[in-house]
């Protein structure tokens, strides 16, 4: 029997008008998903640095990402302290 957790996924997606081939564990609509986030976050930021290249708007696209994902661990540590709270 062939390990669910083994199994490559490979799809290939557009972000930023490029096709990329993504290879992973997740399913493939959840690889989709992050395509699409990606993609959309990319636009999103073009439309206020319309001056910016491919490849700075790809980091600053990143450096937001890290950003909000730092700002949701934040966001966690704090409902764990004060379910900590509750519990006694």
């Amino acid at each position: 029997m062939v390990d669910q957790e083994q199994v490559k996924n490979r799809i290939t997606v557009e972000i930023y008008g490029h096709s990329y081939k993504m290879v992973g564990t997740e399913s493939t609509g959840h690889m989709r998903l992050v395509a699409s986030i990606v993609d959309d976050k990319m636009k999103e930021i073009h439309i206020h640095n319309p001056s910016l290249d491919s490849s700075k708007l790809a980091v600053l696209t990143a450096v937001n990402t890290v950003h909000e994902l730092l700002k949701l661990k934040e966001q966690v540590e704090q409902l764990e302290e004060q379910l900590k709270k509750l519990k006694g």
